[in-house]
């Protein structure tokens, strides 16, 4: 029996040292492979379904083994669990003398540079953002770590944070007159001496691509990286391994160089000029763009005229901002550095706007006021695939939804993943007798006029037959979570909770605590949530999560896919879809005790010849048709909670 194993066993270091901990045979199956991938510095990827304990599985032979490990998972939240949850008690039982690190993205710490400069030009800020910087000052009187994570006063998206933090573009690194009390600094160095540390999917993939371009590295060198809910790297890897220049970015360096000029270069009246001049073209660029936010094909918009007028004054009056500040090199460090950032976004705006070069995604997003031009690679297996073969380290990808069936090609294919063994392991869960899945009949084709209210009568239904528990209701488009919203705020008065209300974290805090409420939302609700108990007994999906065909990047890849003579339904439109009802349908059972319903409101599941993927891909629940059976299931649950004489 190898090291790890023991530790998993019922008489084992974690069963006498870790409150509630139970051995799992899948949990100790998937942990002895991690310890093989890592003695062999081999790839493994692995589908740990939900209850598996794969947390636990990857880092007992992390701890254990003598190596230096990154874990990357796919969100801030996660990585602040993992880190202050998950990985204290087995560190303290296993390996005490580990040293383990988180590491997040430079706009997480505060920049002391960028505080002092906005404390001697807060006459240029908002009154709100004045009072905001007043608690930030109090705040940086007493953080250690300078993570405004931390500054609970404050809202997520405070409109203070990005005067207050840098960017890659802003930052002065080795110049800044802060850098030897820097907090970004700091962190890096904890990390470069940590055993372990504990990073996100964006901040991996930012040091990968500027390692790839010759660049520094955020994240130290290690013999093994571990990514959890890996489901979710082929997206953010395009992302990095593409391009993309907002409105905003251009908007805050133009600000920024009026505020030099004000301040400590004010014989340089061009400086002043040629920054209002990008602005203007700017905002008459925003005016070209449709006034709703949207996202759309780059390729085909950009060959509107108007819009190639309105890119073209924009690149003339970036380039008239570069010439003036190339003339005023050496006055100022923040001047030589907007200068650097002129030629970047100039360079970056020409490449966007030649739109011939095959192998990339062209599009763009707005919001009400910017517009994001973007190029995505259709592929990064070839980068990230050589990458692997390169490095001389381990890889695990884990996550509870990476294949299709049983089959991992759709994740491995497009990462490169060539000579990784494959795990499938299933939940320990009894989803048979804990859970129920209903299809409902005689509902509407999710196109149809009829399908919202139809929807509705479901939802009502289940709140009749759930009274002490929980609903979630999971959407595919924010159009029909805010219509049913406006319909179901009438229709009952349990708590009412829609996303975009406030923040994931509020909302699910309330939904909680309020123990019968409903929760309405959409994408970011489908994964990475985690109600236990009587507080989510039903989770109500309102169709199959087909991305929507406007998105341009699918467009590009169902493009690509016919080009190359490939059906671009089954190779990309399929896997993904189920690999996201897998995320959703995964909210509803967290844990041996949970009990509940899922309900999926789309008649595909039945009637097209891909519905059964689909079904052999989810947990195996009991099935019914009927909806009355499903509401007896919940009449029995609440039966469970009444009060005995």
């Amino acid at each position: 029996m190898s090291k790890v194993t023991s530790q998993f066993q019922a008489d084992g270091v974690l069963a006498r040292t870790l409150t509630g901990f139970r051995a799992r045979p899948s949990q100790t199956t998937m942990a002895e492979a991690v310890e093989r991938a890592l003695a062999q510095k081999s790839q493994l990827v692995v589908e740990a379904e939900t209850g598996t304990g794969k947390t636990f599985a990857y880092l007992v032979p992390v701890l254990l083994s003598g190596g230096k490990a990154i874990v990357s998972t796919g969100t801030k939240a996660l990585q602040e669990q993992l880190f202050h949850r998950d990985l204290p008690a087995l560190r303290d039982a296993l390996a005490p003398r580990k040293m383990v690190a988180l590491l997040k993205g430079r706009a997480n710490y505060l920049c002391l540079h960028r505080m002092n400069q906005a404390v001697a030009h807060s006459g240029e800020l908002s009154k709100e953002q004045q009072s905001q910087l007043v608690e930030v000052r109090k705040w940086a009187q007493r953080t250690d770590d300078g993570d405004v994570g931390a500054l609970n006063i404050l809202q997520e998206d405070a409109a203070i944070l990005p005067q207050v933090t840098s960017t890659v573009d802003n930052c002065l690194g080795r110049d800044c007159p802060d850098y030897d009390a820097c907090y970004l600094v700091k962190a890096r160095k904890k990390a470069m001496d940590a055993d372990l540390v504990v990073v996100n999917h964006h901040l991996f993939f930012a040091d990968m691509a500027l390692k790839d371009v010759g660049f520094g590295e955020l994240v130290p060198q290690a013999d093994a990286v571990i990514f959890d809910e890996a489901h979710q790297l082929p997206d953010i890897a395009s992302q990095y391994f593409g391009e993309a220049v907002s409105s905003r970015q251009l908007q805050e360096l133009a600000h920024e160089l009026k505020v030099l000029y004000l301040t400590e270069l004010k014989d340089l009246r061009q400086l002043d000029k040629a920054a209002d001049k990008l602005l203007g073209s700017l905002k008459d660029w925003r005016l070209v763009f449709p006034n709703d936010p949207m996202r759309g094909n780059w390729r085909d918009f950009s060959k509107q005229p108007a819009v190639q007028l309105a890119a073209n004054v924009v690149a003339e009056h970036l380039e008239f901002l570069r010439e003036v500040c190339k003339s005023a090199l050496g006055r100022h460090q923040d001047l030589d550095n907007a200068y650097e950032r002129c030629v970047q976004f100039l360079h970056k705006w020409q490449q966007l706007q030649d739109v011939s070069r095959t192998g990339f995604s062209f599009w763009f997003e707005t919001t009400v006021r910017q517009v994001t031009l973007h190029q995505t690679p259709l592929s990064v297996a070839d980068k990230f695939g050589g990458y692997l073969q390169r490095s001389d380290m381990a890889w695990v990808f884990t996550s509870a939804t990476l294949a299709v069936g049983e089959d991992f090609s759709h994740f491995t294919e497009q990462l490169g993943i060539e000579q990784a063994e494959s795990l499938c392991l299933p939940s320990p869960f009894n989803f048979n007798e804990q859970a129920l899945l209903c299809l409902p009949r005689y509902l509407p084709q999710p196109h149809e006029r009829d399908m919202p209210s139809a929807l509705l009568e479901v939802v009502c239904e289940v709140l009749e037959h759930n009274e002490t528990g929980g609903t979630f209701v999971l959407f595919t488009s924010h159009r029909m979570l805010q219509m049913i919203a406006k319909l179901l705020v009438n229709r009952t008065d349990r708590p009412l909770l829609v996303q975009g209300s406030t923040s994931k974290r509020d909302l699910l805090e309330q939904f909680i605590a309020a123990g019968n409420g409903i929760l309405l939302g959409t994408s970011s609700f489908w994964e990475g949530v985690d109600v236990r108990g009587d507080a989510l007994r039903c989770v109500i999906i309102d169709k199959l999560p087909f991305a929507s065909p406007d998105d341009p990047l699918l467009q590009a890849r169902v493009e690509d896919c016919r080009l190359r003579g490939i059906d671009p339904f089954a190779q990309v439109q399929l896997p993904q879809a189920v690999i996201a009802l897998k995320q959703g349908a995964g909210r509803l059972i967290r844990d041996a005790d949970d009990r509940g319903v899922l309900i999926v409101c789309d008649q595909r599941l039945v009637t097209k010849p891909y519905g059964g993927i689909f079904l052999t891909s989810l947990p195996a629940m009991r099935r019914t048709r009927s909806l009355d059976v499903a509401l007896e299931f919940l009449d029995s649950l609440e039966r469970t909670q009444e009060p005995t004489e």
